[in-house]
Formats: C-alpha cells, structure tokens, sequence
C-alpha cells in the first residue's frame, strides 16, 4: 500500500483517467441527439478509429490484471488466455463482422429478429444479452475495487463506486458517440501503462538476471506482509521466516509459524515473512519452477487436459456472441469496413497481450508474495514499487493505476450500452429517453451485484462469461449467418439449453461443488460440454421445425453475404428516429 507521495501520485492518476474519460466522452457525443446516435453512432465510424475503441473496451480487467497474475501463478498453460482472447477476433474476422453489417440490425436481438422473423427470438436473445453484459460488468467493477484496495488500502466499494457513477454518467451523456471517442483514447492509455513497466522490469531483469526455473519456493526479497483476501490451501516447503495470524486449518493463531507441508489458511488472515524467506505457494499451483514452465498442468485442479480444451473453446468462440463486441461492427459504414475493422483489432490486441505476459513471467521474482493467496491479479499493482523504489515506483505505480481504471472503463461502458440498447428498445418505446432510463438502471445493478459478491480471480470470472457467450450467442450467429436450415425455434431452444447449463455452472462452481474431481472440473470449464450441446440443440430442433422456416430466407441471406455495391444491404432506421 502506498502513503505519503505514492499515495497523492495515485489519486491524481485516478482521477486525471475517470475525469477524462468523462471529459472525453462528453466532447465526442456532444453531437449525439437522435438514436441512431446512442446506439451505433449514426455508422459514422471509420474503420481504423472503431478498431482502437473496440480494442480499448475488449482489454478489460482480465486482460489488464488477470492474465499477469494467471501467467505467474500456472505458467504454460495459463498463455491459452491471451491467446484465446486474441484469436476469438479472428473467428470474428472470418465468420461474422461483415454479414452482421450488412444486417441493417442495431442490437443482436434485432439481428435475431431480422434473421428468424420471430419476435420471441429477439426477446430470448434480450434476456441472453442482460445476461451476458452483467456477468461482464461484475468483475470489471471489482477490479477496480481491487486496485484502490491494492494501491491505497481503500475499501473495495470506494472503487466500485467511483468507476460506476463515471460510467454511468459517460453513457446517459451521450451513448455510442461519447464512449467511442473514449474508448479509442483508453486503448492507448492501457497499452502505454501496461507496456512502461513491462520495459522497465525487462531491463531491470537484463541488468540483474535470475533463473526461472529453479525449483520453487521462490524467496522475497525483504521483510513482506501478506494479505489473505479468501480461503486458500497452501503448500509449505520451507517454513522458516513463515509466521501466520488469523487461521490455520480451521483452528485460530497468532503470529504462530507454518510448518512444512499443505495447510488450509482462514479467510482475513495474514502471512508475514522474513527478508529471504520462501514464499508458500498454493497447493494447486505448479510447484517446482520446471513444473511451471511446462505445458500441461492445467490452470489448477484435476483433468487439466479437459481445462486447456475447454478454455480454448470459450475464448475461442465466446468472442463471436460478445454484445458490446458485436454492437461495434453495427458502427461501421460497411461490411468492408467492418472486416478492416477486425483486422486491425488483432494486431493491436496482439501488440498489448505481449506485455502482461512478460509481467507475469517477471512477476515471480518480484513480487513471488501473489503466489501465496488465491488471487493472483495483484502482480501489475505491485511490480511498479518492487522494480524501483523512491519517486520512479511511485510514477510507475500512478500509471499503472490510470491503466488499470481506463480498463475498467472502457469495457463497462460498453457492457452498459448493449444493457441500454436492447432494454430500451425492446421493452420500452425506443428513444433517447428510455435509453438514458435502460442505461441508469442497468449501471446501478452491477454496482449492486458486485459489492455483494465475493473475490474471483478476474481471468477466470471473465473467462466463464466468455464460457456463456459461447453457449448463448455464438450459435445463434454462426448458424443464423452460415446455415439457412435455422429456425426460429431451435434457436430459441438452443439458447434457453445453453443459458440453463452455463448459468448452473457458474452457481455450481461459485457456491457448491469443489475438489479435484470431473464435476468440479466440468462447471469450472464448461464450454467443452455446453457449446457442443447448444450447437446440437439448435440443428436438431430446427431440422424437426423444418416447416415453420421463413420463405424468403435466400433473400435475408442474400442482404447478408452479398457485398454493398450489388445494392442487396437494407439500411434500416432505428426505433425511435
């Protein structure tokens, strides 16, 4: 925790990225006054700036904190996160942006609508979009909990609350239009935050080399107190300069030492080592810096062949059902547009995944104390002071921390303009009005929801609503773009199959079940098993409908795959314009 200097640098880091987010948004959508506006920003995004914003409201907490913390905790096979999260675009790139486009569709339950000529379709794929955005926006408020806590010692809901009202002030003022010109300007923000201290550790590193493959525990380098934010198992392989206080195995102790072996640590306790002393490592993690450097570990638990697969699939194809992804292609002039808007997103979300990779790698020297409790996202926050101290750390520190807060920023509003475009337009008379009432509400509810919720590792909360995205929307679209046999009943039969298994999983795996066993595995990562069965469910179901497909369905299809200059494309005005 930072004080004095450290603390007033972070403050204004803070402030400076919620402030001018604001500022930012409000001077882009100072134009925005029809729905049209709110919505897709009248599709008057050129494809190079959309590219930047939808970069910048993609890289959320996960990326901007998780995927270090994953990287340092499992190793190997914790790179399938970036990579996933990375190649979902491309999918993206091959199978939806441009017939999307040239839908004329606004949200995704219009696209629903347009495709299936069903109006229960669009409102399934309501219900799935609310869904999908909430369980987004939980761990973004969280994160930014998280950083204020890490950095300041703040309560968590100070953050909470602070990144919720900016979002929620961002998007009332002027929708589509203000957070695209904010979230553009948010991706480079994170890319230089993420990328200065990434350098700075790697010629730190340079100077001074270290072994990461020598065997763990790995030693702190001065007198460290840890923080035990949840119940963790540990596993203890030098004790001594390890005391605890709080509770062991259930029982409760004061400043008693650990003794060697696998001990359960109570939730609120505190680890206090030594200079020099190693760092206990939980028990799920790779233990032995070869164990960590090799593939096929798994990312905690048993059957971690099925974990790596399973990951694949929800990043993989989770990206392609991602509302506030998919609203970004609506923005474009055209399907082409929309297909160099893809492109460019890789390459820059290549260029930024590299750097939180390197801090992730570095982080088990620096700052080894993450790999003693049960979240691991702290590794960003802390490198900056355990690389340099005084001054230098201090700023290093202040720019992580505006980073960390455009992260959050940009991928919550977002999240909220899909709650308020499908909402408003839907189960409201559409208009600017509603959508500012659907946005004020639909902030207000996360912020509710993640106060009450308990700490996950961000990585892996997002990765579970990638996991629902890949059940829920994915096959809608892929099938909807890509198979004329689609009916409107199997689609909504198959996203009502796919909503069911991927929410019990993710209440299964929060509330009930743990260990190492298949069932705890199979709701931890769940894609492998629901998306194949949301696929299945859609085809058979609409195979067994056959007769209830709309007759001008070579006609929807023409509008979608034929490019613009054959004239095919319908252009459609929004509700409420």
């Amino acid at each position: 925790m930072l004080t004095g200097t450290g603390a007033a640098l972070v403050i204004a880091a803070v402030v400076l990225a919620t402030v001018g987010t604001v500022a930012i948004g409000a001077y882009g959508g100072r134009g925005a006054r029809s729905t049209s506006d709110f919505l897709v920003a009248s599709r008057s995004i050129g494809a190079s700036w959309n590219a930047a914003a939808i970069a910048g409201e993609y890289l959320s907490a996960a990326s901007f904190l998780g995927v270090a913390g994953l990287v340092a905790k499992y190793g190997a096979d914790a790179l399938w996160y970036p990579i996933g999260f990375t190649a979902g675009y491309l999918a993206l790139l091959l199978f939806v942006a441009a017939p999307l486009r040239r839908s004329g569709a606004y949200t995704v339950p219009d696209f629903a609508e347009f495709r299936l000529d069903s109006l229960r379709a669009r409102r399934v794929a309501m219900v799935v979009v609310v869904l999908v955005c909430v369980l987004y926006l939980v761990p973004q408020l969280q994160g930014a909990g998280l950083t204020l806590n890490i950095l300041l010692g703040l309560p968590g809901w100070v953050g909470v609350v602070v990144v919720g009202t900016a979002l929620i002030v961002n998007v009332v003022g002027g929708g589509m239009r203000s957070v695209t010109f904010a979230q553009a300007v948010q991706y480079w923000l994170k890319l230089t935050a993420i990328a200065v201290p990434a350098l700075v550790a790697v010629l730190h590193f340079t100077g001074q080399p270290a072994d990461l493959g020598e065997p763990l525990p790995a030693r702190v380098p001065v007198a460290t107190t840890i923080s035990v934010p949840t119940e963790v198992s540990v596993t203890v392989t030098d004790p001594v300069g390890v005391h605890v206080s709080g509770t062991v195995d259930g029982a409760p102790v004061r400043a008693a030492p650990l003794a060697p072996g696998t001990v359960v640590v109570g939730e609120g306790s505190t680890l206090t080592l030594a200079a020099g002393a190693a760092t206990p490592v939980v028990s799920d993690a790779p233990q032995t810096g070869a164990a960590w450097s090799r593939s096929g570990g798994g990312l905690g638990g048993g059957h971690p062949l099925y974990q790596v697969l399973s990951l694949m699939i929800a990043t993989f194809l989770g990206a392609l059902g991602l509302p506030h992804v998919l609203v970004r292609f609506y923005t474009n002039r055209t399907g082409a547009d929309a297909r160099r808007t893809a492109l460019t997103v890789i390459v820059l979300l290549a260029a930024f995944y590299l750097f939180p990779t390197v801090l992730g790698v570095l982080s088990r020297i620096y700052v080894p104390q993450v790999l003693a409790t049960g979240t691991s996202d702290a590794a960003v926050l802390l490198i900056p002071t355990a690389l340099a101290g005084g001054l230098g750390g201090e700023l290093l520190a202040a720019l992580v921390a505006a980073g960390a807060i455009a992260a959050f920023l940009a991928t919550s509003s977002g999240l909220l303009i899909s709650i308020a475009g499908v909402v408003s337009t839907d189960l409201l008379t559409a208009g600017v009005r509603s959508f500012r009432i659907c946005a004020l509400i639909g902030g207000l509810i996360p912020i509710g929801l993640a106060l009450a919720a308990g700490t996950l590792e961000l990585s892996r909360s997002v990765g579970l609503v990638f996991a629902v995205s890949a059940a829920t929307l994915c096959p809608l679209l892929v099938l909807g773009i890509w198979w004329r046999g689609l009916t409107a009943t199997g689609a909504i039969t198959g996203m009502a199959v796919g909503a069911f298994t991927s929410g019990f999983a993710v209440l299964a795996g929060a509330f009930w079940l743990s260990g190492d066993g298949w069932a705890t595995a199979i709701v931890t990562f769940p894609a492998a098993i629901t998306v194949p069965l949301t696929f299945a469910t859609m085809i058979t179901v609409s195979l067994l409908t056959r007769r209830t497909l709309r007759s001008d369905v070579a006609t929807v299809f023409a509008r979608m795959h034929v490019p613009e200059r054959f004239g095919l494309v319908l252009e459609r005005t929004p509700p409420g314009d």
